[in-house]
């Protein structure tokens, strides 16, 4: 008969869960908003039923369509909106995206005749029937990296980097995205837009990226119709990660948008560390009642050590060793 298995303590059961639970993503950054002057007029609550109607239709389609447009009310009253999520997110990331856009308007905006808001992983606009139509092309938002790169054949890199984005864009129901030689470059256009007028306005975005960013090492260009983003890495693009929820290319060096986590890894690991030696200490006592058992306690602390080590990697190697010092101070000593 073999040796009995030791009872884990519900702690450390709970401590295997912890590592599984991912960082928030950065897909609900706010980019930019758009919000027209003249606000509603709405004595009889028309225009805000019919708005909710549309939210609520929205919301509900962005959890199985990366793209929805749609119409509500009559005659006057009539309001037309639409959500795009970006063409590499998933399905509960694009819900989970777009459910935050009715509420980022109404903060926002207020209940103007139209608004646009355009976070990083999707875009929700309305407007009302009669409101003056603008160009597809006409440009809404820029942002072009603080950081400029000289010389190194960059802007030759990135302007092969923008052809191909060009051809492949038109080609691939409207979203693409590459790398070549350090430079990453992605544009979408929207969801209702024809693969040649496609083509086009990527082709505009490009150009106005080329004159507006010129050797910024980063650039996203927001037209009214479609948007491209392109990033310069100068010691290789960094692999994309297996996850849909993190589809995303974190920005060059430099840029400072890895700091939130950064120090979401930290604090998570201060908490599991403080977590390990509550548990320690409850075994402790357990262990105080049972003579004999700090040998099985010591082989049920390397299993979980090699367990870890195999799912969670090397940062979980220097837990069990801070973890091995803890027990030498604190268990081993009796």
């Amino acid at each position: 008969m073999g040796l009995p298995l030791p009872k884990i303590p519900f702690c450390l059961l709970f401590l295997f869960i912890l590592p599984l639970a991912k960082s928030a993503s950065d897909y609900s950054t706010l980019v930019y908003k758009g919000c027209a002057k003249q606000d509603l007029s709405d004595p009889t609550g028309v225009y805000s039923q019919a708005l909710s109607a549309i939210f609520g239709t929205l919301v509900s389609q962005s959890s199985k369509a990366k793209f929805f447009k749609t119409t509500t009310g009559s005659s006057q009253s009539t309001i037309s909106g639409l959500f795009q999520c970006r063409g590499d997110l998933s399905n509960v990331d694009c819900y989970n995206c777009v459910s935050n856009l009715p509420v980022l308007i109404d903060k926002l905006c207020g209940k103007p005749i139209a608004a646009r808001i355009q976070l990083l992983g999707c875009y929700m606009l309305y407007e009302v029937a009669g409101f003056t139509q603008i160009s597809g092309m006409e440009m809404l938002f820029k942002n072009c990296g603080g950081t400029n790169v000289a010389g190194n054949g960059f802007e030759e890199r990135r302007d092969t980097a923008f052809s191909t984005l060009e051809s492949g864009v038109a080609s691939g129901n409207g979203f693409y995205t590459t790398s070549y030689e350090s430079m990453y470059v992605l544009g979408q256009c929207q969801g209702d837009l024809g693969s040649a007028d496609c083509g086009e306005c990527v082709k505009t975005a490009v150009q106005r990226a080329q004159v507006e960013c010129g050797s910024s090492i980063s650039g996203q260009i927001y037209l009214h119709k479609c948007f491209i983003s392109y990033s310069y890495y100068p010691n290789g693009v960094p692999k994309r990660s297996s996850s849909p929820s993190s589809s995303s290319i974190s920005s060059p060096s430099g840029s400072g948008s890895n700091t939130g986590k950064t120090v979401a890894i930290i604090l998570g690991g201060a908490v599991g560390v403080g977590f390990v030696i509550i548990c320690l200490m409850f075994a402790r006592s357990l262990l105080k009642k049972h003579d004999g058992k700090i040998r099985m306690y010591k082989q049920f602390h390397a299993f979980w050590c090699n367990i870890s080590l195999s799912f969670y990697g090397y940062s979980w190697l220097y837990m069990c060793s801070f973890v091995q010092i803890t027990e030498t101070r604190w268990l081993l000593k009796d």
